[in-house]
């Protein structure tokens, strides 16, 4: 499905379904309109499988490459109290948008930790988008009420532009085309170490690189990474 090959290498359907397990069958949505919590979590474990079998880079291609089949026909999340669920995207999409959140906590144990944790609290309940929501906001350490909003109720791929200085010393950025308040962290693994980036909606800010920095700058960990379009702009 991802086109990554890695995918090949183990049998979609029982991968695939026993996620169900979690997702759906203990753990289920109220509406259908949220149905992104059966699908998405359960099309991460995809690539939680193949990172834990075959290594972290492998699961980083495979759920890049997952993204192909994105659509952004319509949001995810669909009307409620109609019994009538949103986009094909709610696999895909779902499963890069927890992705990007997992790299933007850059803490795997923490990660699994909340997956644990919903597990125990939601057990053989229903639950709406807006719990979900408290118990990732919850393990992320802020609010990420307007990620979800980005991802599941709309159509528009968020762009991370950046401008770089002349002497290549100042690296400014900001988000696009994205909802209001729309604040992705961005963790990357640098030469140096870890560098967290934390752009806001249409403002620029501005964080100091040393000579040489740039030349060596992970721009195409960004979008690998997180579901985000990179693009140079100008101040």
């Amino acid at each position: 499905l991802s086109g990554s090959g890695w995918g090949l290498k183990w049998d979609f359907i029982i991968v695939h379904e026993s996620g169900h397990e979690w997702f759906a069958n203990s753990i289920t949505s109220k509406d259908l309109a949220d149905m992104w919590i059966h699908e998405g979590f359960t099309n991460y474990s995809e690539t939680l499988f193949t990172d834990y079998v075959y290594g972290k880079q492998a699961g980083n291609e495979y759920n890049y490459g997952s993204r192909r089949g994105i659509q952004n026909d319509k949001p995810i999340i669909g009307p409620y109290g109609v019994n009538k669920e949103g986009s094909g995207d709610m696999y895909p999409k779902s499963g890069n948008m927890l992705h990007s959140i997992r790299h933007a906590m850059n803490d795997d144990e923490k990660f699994r930790e909340m997956l644990r944790f919903m597990g125990k609290k939601f057990y053989h309940q229903t639950v709406t988008t807006e719990d979900i929501q408290q118990v990732v906001s919850q393990f992320f350490g802020s609010n990420v009420n307007k990620i979800f909003d980005q991802y599941l109720r709309t159509t528009q791929v968020p762009v991370f532009e950046y401008a770089i200085s002349a002497d290549k010393t100042k690296l400014s950025y900001r988000y696009t085309n994205c909802v209001d308040g729309f604040n992705l962290p961005i963790f990357l693994h640098t030469s140096k170490g870890g560098l967290l980036l934390g752009p806001e909606s249409n403002k620029w800010n501005t964080k100091e690189l040393k000579p040489g920095d740039w030349a060596t700058f992970p721009l195409k960990e960004i979008e690998k990474n997180f579901y985000v379009q990179v693009k140079q702009g100008s101040l």
